[in-house]
């Protein structure tokens, strides 16, 4: 996993990746959003929902905590043993949605992102024990605030930009 130097450079590759996971999407229509490939394990629609639902997650978890509520990871309702069943939420959740609200969807919340890095001190970010939340997220791993960020954004954008590709070299041509 990257390191970072500062806010900046943490924003900086979010805005990167995310910009060419998000520009692999225009090129589909709309009726296709749905369609299955069966060398790829998400439909449009899913791939998008998957990130709407991470970020949404993301961002839950560092309000509920500045208002002082118990915040559960991954969510009130999955535990961490129960992902295919968060992952499954996340496209009954969102994936009815079209691409393009999908897409404003997690723009808005990349939007937000970058306001929660503003918000938070150098210290806040990057060091370990700053957050309940993020003590809490993992049974053994130390994660400061900025690692959860990152495996939110920049690694799924990558990660899905690939499968994107995929199934639009399959079911595109």
């Amino acid at each position: 996993m990257k390191i970072y130097n500062n806010k900046e450079e943490l924003k900086d590759e979010i805005k990167k990746t995310f910009e060419k996971y998000i520009c692999e999407f225009e090129p589909i229509p709309e009726d296709l959003k749905d369609k299955r490939v069966e060398e790829v394990d998400r439909t449009p629609a899913e791939n998008l929902s998957y990130q709407v639902g991470w970020t949404t997650l993301l961002l839950k978890w560092e309000k509920d905590e500045k208002k002082g509520i118990h915040v559960k990871t991954p969510s009130d309702k999955f535990k961490w043993n129960e992902l295919n069943k968060l992952y499954q939420y996340f496209t009954d959740t969102y994936a009815h949605l079209s691409l393009e609200e999908l897409k404003k969807q997690l723009r808005k919340n990349i939007e937000e992102i970058y306001a929660m890095i503003d918000h938070l001190s150098e210290e806040e970010l990057f060091k370990a024990h700053q957050r309940k939340w993020a003590d809490q997220a993992t049974k053994t791993a130390i994660w400061p605030v900025y690692k959860f960020i990152h495996v939110n954004t920049v690694a799924p954008f990558k990660t899905f930009r690939t499968k994107i590709r995929k199934w639009k070299k399959l079911a595109l041509g």
